[in-house]
């Protein structure tokens, strides 16, 4: 039966047939051709799934950021972060980064951060003389802080897959974060220079206080959302409730951008976003009972520690498995049938559960970044106007940064485990 699941997975893939829908349909015929259950187990594997309160955050994280975005919030995040920067040669690549970082802390999307940064600063940057192809690259790779920083989406998929802390999850991710960020930030400052972009980059930017206060609501937020969590007064998924009413109101009454028809715009957008994301967890959740009854989970952790004998060579050998898996398939259909198995394996060799959960995520988000199936390629190359092989060259040099950020996140154990290790004290 495992067989013959992934092999109809992989055809399905292969004839383009869309990942949720791929997952589901290889997973009936499985259950319906090579075992004896009734079709009803599909839908109450279905419903089983995706009643889990955790879940119900994603939703609100998306809408939160669909509100920001129509709101002119992230605009504002942008001449935040210029009038910081904007004077540096390369200071609107470096925007770009630390305004994503900003973002990131609210919406938990990377494929939201690039449409709500990129629709302000890819022409920007054009403007002022950049490459197309490197503004896009850079904006695609700047939003996969979105799934790093918290509140995460993908870090909460995660938690639900393994039972492990979302509130522990989300800080582990926050070290990384800055490590990635500060990477970035320094190639492009570094690169600017060498090429010569980025001169003119100051011209036209906000007094850094007049800035700070048009953004004062925007930058509170995340606080909002977190001091609530760490502060032992809201789960994430109440601190979610909490950034959507949060928006509104500063939307509606504060800033008063956001009109009734852009509150309707963002609750279709985050309708649909919600809905294929909860499709992909509901048929990967089916996916892996089918697969937990055959015992595939314990037998390939037995076959990876007993191949890989070693935490290191285990860590070398999946992080080189998620990259390809990344590249092929969605990051939440890949944590979700993944996850279960692969933190077993690391457990047997002593690999602590967030440590591993911070890798899988940080691995896992290259893939929205790597041809074929990255989903940032295709949002930023819609935003700027662009093909995806005119952002290849830049490409492949950050994607190399983030590769070398991953290694240290991997054998550095403490990037990811110290902000959590506090909750404890």
């Amino acid at each position: 039966m495992t067989a013959a699941i992934i092999t109809a997975m992989l055809i399905f893939f292969a004839i383009s047939v869309p990942i949720a829908i791929a997952i589901a349909l290889a997973s009936v015929i499985g259950l319906v051709g090579f075992t004896t259950l009734p079709p009803i187990v599909i839908s109450q594997q279905f419903l089983i799934a995706l009643d889990k309160f955790p879940l119900a955050a994603i939703p609100f994280f998306i809408l939160a950021g669909n509100l920001m975005e129509v709101g002119g919030l992230s605009r504002r995040l942008v001449e935040f972060a210029r009038a910081f920067v904007g004077q540096l040669q390369g200071g609107l690549a470096a925007t770009c980064v630390l305004t994503c970082m900003l973002f990131s802390a609210i919406s938990g999307s990377s494929v939201a951060t690039t449409f709500a940064i990129g629709a302000v600063l890819i022409p920007a940057m054009r403007q002022f003389g950049y490459p197309v192809g490197f503004a896009a690259a850079l904006m695609a790779v700047s939003a996969e802080l979105g799934v790093i920083f918290p509140p995460s989406i993908p870090m909460i998929l995660y938690g639900v897959a393994t039972q492990t802390s979302i509130p522990a999850l989300f800080l582990a991710g926050v070290l990384p974060g800055f490590l990635i960020a500060g990477a970035l930030l320094v190639t492009v400052l570094v690169w600017c220079r060498i090429k010569g972009w980025g001169n003119r980059d100051g011209e036209g930017r906000l007094p850094r206080g007049t800035a700070t206060i048009q953004a004062f609501w925007a930058l509170l937020m995340p606080l909002v959302i977190m001091g609530g969590i760490y502060g032992g007064v809201t789960t994430p998924t109440e601190a979610a409730v909490i950034a959507v009413i949060y928006a509104l109101i500063v939307g509606l009454f504060l800033h008063r951008e956001l009109t009734l028809r852009d509150v309707f715009v963002a609750l279709r957008k985050s309708v649909v976003s919600s809905a294929v994301i909860m499709f992909i967890i509901a048929a990967a959740s089916l996916m892996g009972y089918l697969l937990n009854r055959q015992g595939v989970p314990d037998a390939a952790a037995l076959w990876l520690t007993s191949t890989f004998d070693g935490a290191t060579s285990l860590l070398i050998a999946v992080n080189a498995l998620l990259f390809v898996v990344g590249m092929f398939i969605e990051t939440g259909a890949s944590i979700i049938v993944l996850a279960p198995i692969l933190q077993d394996a690391a457990l047997r060799v002593g690999i602590e559960p967030v440590h591993f959960g911070t890798i899988m995520v940080v691995n896992l988000a290259l893939g929205m970044i790597t041809p074929p199936m990255g989903v940032n390629l295709f949002a930023a190359a819609q935003i700027a106007g662009c093909s995806v092989t005119q952002m290849l060259r830049p490409l492949m040099v950050f994607i190399g940064v983030l590769l070398a950020c991953l290694i240290v996140i991997t054998f550095v154990p403490q990037i990811s485990t110290f902000l959590p290790s506090t909750m404890t004290r």
